[in-house]
């Protein structure tokens, strides 16, 4: 036991030189790869089985898969956006199909992507951009003078709430995920080996599937509230 030791899957596989700065290919890209492989290869999979489907046919076997996901995520859209659903459900779909998929590869052995803020920031800050322009779009103006509202020397805690939203959406996926791979790290590297055959297989329950489910529910539908404060007449 006193030779182990705690491994949270940080390791490089490489480094090379990008306009003189020294970059490292660690785990959290290998495993971005590897989710981005499944997520393609599944979608020419999907996309080849539907336009080879009969529309007369009952759909049956990995039809009846993709039409499950394709009709739940339109659901979830719909119901939370009603008329304006249509035009981000593509938006939402794919990124809630990604967060899920990267926050459940540990369940294979994979550092969850998410478990990096380099992951989880960008995807905070495509989602601020996506809100801002589509709150212009219907807006104009009234965007940047609704920070000024209810009273001017309120622009201050206005701006800052709208900088906090990308903040705040990037760091609740990324610590919450972050906090299952430490833990799992520790149970691993810490823990007799017997113990660990048994026990980890309940908390992969819990962290990977139920939290990495929640929480990509949770930043899907924090992206569809936000926009629709901003775009609702």
């Amino acid at each position: 036991m006193g030779d182990k030791e705690a491994d949270f899957m940080i390791h490089s596989f490489g480094e090379f030189e990008l306009f003189g700065q020294k970059l490292h290919i660690t785990t959290t890209h290998i495993s971005l790869i590897v989710v981005s492989a499944v997520i393609i290869i599944f979608a020419l999979i999907a996309r080849r089985c539907i336009n080879k489907a009969v529309i007369t046919d009952k759909p049956k076997g990995f039809q009846n898969v993709v039409e499950l996901i394709v009709n739940s995520l339109d659901g979830m859209v719909n119901s939370s956006m009603g008329k304006n659903g249509k035009r981000f459900r593509n938006y939402i779909s794919a990124v809630f199909i990604f967060i899920l998929i990267s926050n459940i590869s540990g369940l294979f052995g994979l550092r969850p992507p998410t478990a990096d803020y380099g992951v989880t920031l960008p995807l905070g800050l495509l989602t601020f951009i996506l809100i801002n322009y589509n709150g212009f779009k219907k807006q104009k103006f009234g965007l940047i003078t609704g920070l000024f509202k209810p009273f001017p020397l309120l622009f201050p805690i206005n701006l800052i709430g709208e900088i906090a939203t990308p903040l705040s959406l990037s760091l609740r996926l990324f610590g919450n995920i972050l906090s299952g791979t430490v833990l799992m790290g520790l149970i691993y590297g810490l823990l007799p080996t017997l113990v660990t055959m048994g026990m980890p297989a309940v908390l992969h329950i819990y962290f990977d599937i139920f939290s990495g489910c929640i929480q990509t529910y949770v930043f899907c539908m924090l992206t569809m509230v936000y926009i629709s404060d901003k775009i609702e007449d």
